[in-house]
């Protein structure tokens, strides 16, 4: 049994995720309806296709699931997937044995679990305009709740200005939670998004948490929140600038090769991948991250 008010906080949590899903979605069509420049410009404007996911436990029970919803070909988005879920069950021994090893409390004798958050990865037409992340979730076990998430920035051709503006987006709404939030987060981002086998980053960082529990419910809540009210602010004006650059075939090479560097990432070291797939989510969506084409050299 869980008591009311843990009910209440579930539930707050994941309307928050679906709401935040809702205004992301709205906000990447209407920029679509309004790109007027470039090779794609005559296209019809792209529209995301929604379906319904659902997660499955070992034995064959409902334990959840959520919303996939993609967008294919479109005038600025090559492939963008908005990926919200509210999944429940047990965890197997293989995934109880990694969260265990993290430290969250309680998971290594009661594998129970509760999870709901959004996850985005966006992969653009113009290689000007950067490709990028950004997750929040909540976690529960019965020893601990945490909430987890942040946002990163890849672009395949870098603009200092961009870099900047993204980073500062993201300090702004964090500030308010202490001014020593937004250098921790950010230290965090750019350990996490380290791809060791390529000696390199797979972008140029933002801000990222996971295992967050001060012990103070709301509080934490809030600054999640904030976490993901930066990631519309902090790169919609990037799109809008860089949509409308001519590229080469050449800068469309070094994306496809970037691409690559981010694939290897997440099939290799994410760990909401390993999640996913460990925990019998739907697989589409798990893999919803991965870019509609990528090179390697």
């Amino acid at each position: 049994m869980t008591s009311p008010a843990l009910e209440q906080e579930r539930a707050r949590a994941a309307q928050w995720f679906r709401d935040l899903r809702d205004q992301i979605v709205a906000a990447f069509e209407v920029l679509e309806d309004s790109h007027s420049q470039g090779p794609l410009s005559d296209a019809p404007a792209g529209r995301f296709e929604v379906t319904p996911t659902q997660r499955h436990s070992d034995d064959g029970s409902d334990a959840g699931g959520g919303l996939m919803s993609v967008m294919r070909g479109g005038r600025v988005f090559e492939k963008v997937g908005v990926n919200v879920s509210t999944v429940f069950g047990t965890l197997n021994p293989r995934a109880q044995k990694a969260m265990a090893a993290r430290g969250v409390p309680g998971i290594e004798s009661d594998p129970r679990f509760w999870a709901s958050g959004i996850s985005l990865v966006a992969h653009m037409q113009n290689p000007h305009a950067p490709a990028v992340h950004m997750n929040t979730r909540m976690f529960w076990t019965p020893g601990a709740w945490w909430f987890g998430g942040g946002s990163d920035l890849n672009p395949c051709l870098e603009y200092e200005a961009d870099t900047a503006h993204f980073h500062a987006t993201q300090k702004a709404h964090l500030d308010p939670h202490g001014t020593d939030l937004y250098p921790t987060l950010k230290a965090w981002a750019d350990e996490y998004f380290f791809v060791p086998h390529r000696g390199r980053a797979r972008g140029v960082g933002g801000i990222f948490m996971d295992d967050r529990n001060t012990g103070d419910w709301e509080k934490d809540f809030v600054l999640t929140q904030d976490i993901g009210r930066a990631f519309l602010p902090a790169y919609l004006p990037l799109v809008e600038k860089r949509r409308v650059q001519d590229w080469s075939e050449a800068d469309k090479e070094a994306q496809l090769v970037h691409r690559g560097l981010y694939a290897e990432y997440n099939l290799v070291y994410d760990r909401g991948t390993k999640f996913g797939l460990e925990t019998g989510h739907d697989a589409n969506a798990v893999l919803m991250s991965l870019p509609p084409l990528a090179k390697w050299i």
